[in-house]
């Protein structure tokens, strides 16, 4: 009898990347957002990746990675545009102590974000409106796959805190675009190159205004 061999689990994968493991804790809480995940997709098409282990792959251990690089010290972090919680939820998950927005205008799609808060137990707060009409500002401002992205950049640009980060999850073609629109008071860290892609990268810009 043939028996189908175990999909490695996320730490497994975790490792294959060079990434740390998480705690068990931790861990659970990833497989218990992979199944809400899973399930809203089906209806929601949140991603074209629909295979559970390539969500992983795909989705989970970019997301980890951008979560582990982002500076130590940022208090409130705001997802614009987040869709599947894709990096917010990641990021609330595996750095607790950051206050995660997650804002995101299609009303199906908010909801999905409030389940999985709530379901999750995790430091972050839904805004199911477009991320320009916040009235906060945040110590980091992350943006991956969204739509119209030189539009959105400049529009994060207006939410980060004075000495702020602007993160951008994008690829080497795409980040001379972006950076130029974010304008010329950033300061661009050396791109940091994301896991199971040869082309995918977070820029880390650091905001010089006052």
């Amino acid at each position: 009898m043939d028996v189908s061999p175990t999909p490695p689990s996320l730490n497994e994968l975790l490792k294959s990347a060079g990434l740390p493991p998480l705690a068990p804790e931790t861990s659970a809480k990833f497989d218990a957002y992979l199944s809400l995940f899973v399930r809203w997709n089906e209806r929601l098409n949140l991603s074209s990746v629909r295979e559970p282990e390539e969500i992983i792959k795909r989705h989970f251990i970019e997301s980890i990675a951008v979560a582990l690089a982002l500076p130590p010290a940022i208090p409130t972090l705001l997802d614009f545009g987040s869709g599947g919680g894709l990096p917010g939820i990641p990021i609330a998950l595996s750095r607790p102590h950051i206050a995660v927005t997650l804002a995101e205008s299609h009303a199906k799609k908010a909801a999905f974000l409030q389940e999985a808060a709530r379901v999750l137990g995790i430091n972050a707060n839904v805004h199911p409106g477009r991320a320009e009409t916040l009235q906060s500002v945040f110590d980091c401002v992350v943006l991956r796959a969204v739509d119209k992205m030189p539009e959105a950049v400049r529009a994060a640009t207006k939410l980060i805190v004075p000495a702020g980060y602007l993160a951008l999850m994008t690829t080497d073609a795409g980040l001379a675009e972006l950076q130029s629109a974010a304008g010329t008071h950033f300061r661009w860290d050396p791109p940091v190159r994301l896991p199971n892609s040869d082309s995918r990268i977070l820029a880390l810009g650091i905001s010089s205004r006052a």
